[in-house]
C-alpha cells in the first residue's frame, strides 16, 4: 500500500485525452470537444482543467536563435474536483480562439513553418500534473484570402511563415507572424522579398507590408513598410490587385 501511494504521489496512472469536434477553425471561431480522463491506482484531488493555446515561435538571444512553444491564450475548462481511481470521466468544453490567432492553413494546405497546438492540464494536487497536445489548423478568414489571392495574382510565390517574438502596435500577442514571399511578375527586380502581417479584430483587419528592396546604380536597397486597415463589410468591393499594385509602385519607387 505504501509502495502504491508511492506511485500515486508521482502521478501515475493518470491519463487524459483531448478529443477535438474538428481541429479546424478560423480566427474569432470556436473550438469544442471533450476533454476525457481516467483516474490512477487511487482517488485524486484535482485542482482544475486548464486549455491553453501555444504557438511555435522563433526567439532571438544573443546572437542566437531557437524556437520554442510559448502560451498565447489559456482559459479554464473545470474546476476543482475529485477523480476515484481508475474511474473515467468527460469534460465537455467550447474555446473561443481570439482573432489574432495566426493563420496556419490556406486553400486547406499547412502554411510551412506553422504549428499550432490545444495544450490540455490536469492539475493534481500532490502529484505530477498531466497534459496532452493537440494540433488545430487556423485558416484565413475571408478578408486575408482576399488579400493573398490577389498577391498570388500579381506574380508573388509563398515561401515559408513564422511567429517572431516581440509586439506590434494594436496587438495583445506576444508574438507576430510573417507571411514571406518571393516577387514575381514585374516586381522581380524590384525586392528580394515581401512579408505581410494580418492584426484581425472583429470587424476589421490590419495589414502590415514590409519589403525587401533591392539597391541599385543611384538607390541604395533597404526596407519599406505599409500598413492598411481592411473593413469586413466592404472586402468585396475592393479592386485589390489594382489597389495592391499602387502601393507597391510607391514603395518600390521611395526614394532613401
Amino acid at each position: 500500500m505504501v509502495f502504491k501511494r508511492l506511485k500515486a504521489s508521482l502521478g501515475s496512472g493518470v491519463s487524459v485525452d483531448t478529443v477535438l469536434d474538428n481541429p479546424n477553425v478560423a480566427p474569432g471561431g470556436e473550438l469544442s470537444g471533450q476533454v476525457r480522463f481516467t483516474g490512477g491506482g487511487v482517488d485524486y484531488d484535482v485542482e482544475g482543467i486548464t486549455l491553453t493555446l501555444v504557438a511555435l515561435v522563433e526567439v532571438e538571444s544573443g546572437d542566437s536563435e531557437y524556437k520554442s512553444y510559448e502560451p498565447f491564450f489559456r482559459t479554464p475548462a473545470a474546476s476543482r474536483f475529485q477523480l476515484p481511481a481508475g474511474a473515467a470521466h468527460a469534460v465537455p468544453f467550447r474555446l473561443n480562439v481570439p482573432w489574432e490567432t495566426p493563420i496556419t492553413a490556406v486553400y486547406g494546405q499547412n502554411l510551412h513553418g506553422m504549428s499550432l497546438h490545444l495544450r490540455t492540464e490536469l492539475e493534481l494536487a500532490g502529484a505530477l500534473d498531466k497534459d496532452d497536445s493537440d494540433p488545430i489548423h487556423v485558416h484565413a478568414l475571408p478578408a486575408q484570402q482576399r488579400i493573398l489571392d490577389a498577391f498570388g495574382r500579381l506574380g508573388f510565390r509563398f515561401h515559408g511563415a513564422d511567429l517572431e517574438r516581440g509586439r506590434i502596435h494594436g496587438s495583445s500577442m506576444p508574438f507576430y507572424q510573417e507571411i514571406e514571399f518571393y516577387p514575381g511578375g514585374q516586381y522581380t527586380g524590384a525586392m528580394k522579398e515581401l512579408e505581410l502581417t494580418f492584426i484581425a479584430g472583429p470587424t476589421s483587419l490590419d495589414v502590415i507590408m514590409e519589403l525587401d528592396k533591392r539597391g541599385g546604380f543611384l538607390s541604395a536597397g533597404g526596407d519599406a513598410f505599409n500598413r492598411f486597415r481592411v473593413d469586413y463589410a466592404s472586402v468585396d468591393q475592393q479592386d485589390w490587385e489594382g489597389w495592391l499594385q499602387q502601393r507597391l509602385s510607391a514603395l518600390t519607387s521611395r526614394r532613401w
